[in-house]
């Protein structure tokens, strides 16, 4: 004996226990706004704008980053890294990677509360495979911490700003 009210229910079978989810549930099922038609359309309008105002803020941070975290290439390397007297911190990325992304306004911070300490760069592994070759990255993003041009400290992965901050400050 079955109870089946309508093609969104889920039919329950009272003989053998067991529900039953219909096919035809999943085939009419489409997202239905919860809430009232003008505040619907305000909200989804709102949400579109917060979304563009936050690409305009997220394009001012990669201005910022510019200034402030600078590009490394295989060819600047040795005199921007490893012949630099005060430590110096490397991001390896890539531009299609989330995570890369993510450490870009840290790595910012970072730069701009430690300057005149700390010099920070990055490095795009896409455009520079033999530098991340040398030093064994596997993934991305790759933070290195180097001093006196030696390699002192590697940071695997998108971490938090104090995680970041506590490790350089070792070499400060």
């Amino acid at each position: 004996m079955a109870a089946i009210a309508s093609a969104e229910t889920v039919a329950v079978t009272s003989s053998s226990r067991r529900t039953h989810i219909r096919a035809a549930f999943f085939l009419s099922f489409a997202p239905r706004a919860r809430l009232p038609g003008a505040v619907a359309v305000a909200a989804s309008t709102s949400a579109r704008r917060c979304h563009k105002d936050h690409d305009k803020a997220s394009a001012a941070i990669d201005d910022d980053d510019d200034d402030l975290v600078l590009d490394v290439s295989e060819p600047t390397w040795d005199d921007l890294v490893l012949g630099c007297k005060m430590p110096v911190l490397v991001e390896f990325w890539a531009p299609w990677c989330g995570p890369c992304r993510l450490m870009h306004p840290i790595i910012a911070d970072l730069a701009k509360a430690c300057t005149g300490r700390l010099r920070c760069f990055k490095l795009n592994t896409d455009k520079n495979q033999d530098v991340a070759t040398r030093y064994g990255i596997r993934s991305i993003p790759t933070i290195l911490i180097f001093k006196n041009g030696e390699r002192k400290e590697t940071v695997i992965g998108a971490v938090t700003d104090s995680t970041l901050a506590t490790t350089v400050e070792r070499f400060l």
